[in-house]
């Protein structure tokens, strides 16, 4: 069986990266996504397996000594993180894996999974990407430009990404990412190797 693709997007607050993630789930059948384990407590309509997996501050910092997450970062008093074994699971089923998280947990991932296909959301200006968060109407003008601030911080790890898309067309931008998971997966890997041993079998 072919090992599935761990998918990595991130990119900036309005670049339309998670609309883009959701185009995916309905265009691929065999892509999952990868469910987060947190220790804050569950909010309203929040499902245990579903929305994260809720645990306690002591048995994540068990499986942090066990080298259990892909990825993990501490925000105020809580952990967030990306179980390994989960995804492993799926990958290991010929499922691909979706993780949409930021550069910092990304750059994690690529230290832990090399195989990981990184592709980086990026707005067309920022001018454009200030323009779409202002239209959400909900940001003051500090916070506005906190938002311009970490975008152009997270802009600078582009570069340390397999792929960059530019989403000045949500279409396009879609069909561009959707290339890029074909492709990954026409290329010639070990898992070649399975299916050339499988023809020779038949001589």
């Amino acid at each position: 069986m072919t090992t599935g693709k761990l998918l990595v997007i991130s990119g900036p607050s309005g670049t339309g990266k998670g609309t883009i993630c959701k185009k995916l789930f309905e265009d691929f059948e065999n892509i999952v996504f990868s469910v987060s384990m947190t220790t804050r407590n569950p909010r309203e309509g929040e499902i245990h397996g579903q929305s994260y997996y809720f645990t306690e501050k002591s048995n994540f910092e068990k499986m942090i000594s066990e080298d259990g997450f892909l990825e993990y970062a501490k925000v105020f008093d809580n952990y967030y993180g990306t179980p390994k074994k989960p995804v492993i699971d799926q990958l290991s089923k010929g499922n691909d894996v979706l993780l949409e998280i930021d550069v910092q947990g990304a750059m994690q991932v690529r230290d832990a999974y090399p195989e990981a296909v990184l592709i980086f959301i990026l707005p067309p200006s920022l001018k454009e990407l200030k323009n779409r968060i202002i239209n959400r109407g909900s940001e003051s003008e500090e916070s506005l430009n906190k938002r311009l601030g970490e975008a152009m911080h997270e802009i600078t790890y582009a570069d340390k990404y397999d792929y960059a898309v530019i989403n000045d067309d949500l279409d396009e931008a879609v069909k561009q990412v959707e290339s890029i998971i074909v492709a990954e997966h026409l290329k010639v890997t070990q898992n070649i190797a399975k299916v050339i041993d499988s023809y020779r079998k038949e001589i």
